[in-house]
C-alpha cells in the first residue's frame, strides 16, 4: 500500500505521524523526517516500518 504513494502524500502522512504526538524514538522520527524531505523510493523495510509507524498513530486500520 505505501510502496505506491506519490511523495507528496507520502510527505503528508510522515507530517500527520509527526504531529499526533505519537511517542517515537529518537530512529523514528528522523526517518519521518528523511521522509518528508528526500523523495528516494523507499526500500521493503521502510515501507513496513512506515506502515508500523502510521497504524500506531492511527492513520491506518491494523491488517488482520
Amino acid at each position: 500500500m505505501f510502496d505506491s504513494l506519490p511523495f507528496e502524500k507520502r510527505r503528508e502522512l510522515a507530517l500527520e505521524i509527526l504531529t499526533r504526538g505519537v511517542r517515537l524514538t529518537r530512529k523514528s522520527g528522523s526517518f519521518l523526517g528523511q521522509l518528508i524531505t528526500d523523495p528516494t523510493p523507499m526500500s521493503d523495510a521502510q515501507v513496513e516500518w512506515f506502515e508500523q509507524l502510521a497504524e500506531r498513530a492511527g492513520l491506518i486500520a491494523k491488517e488482520a
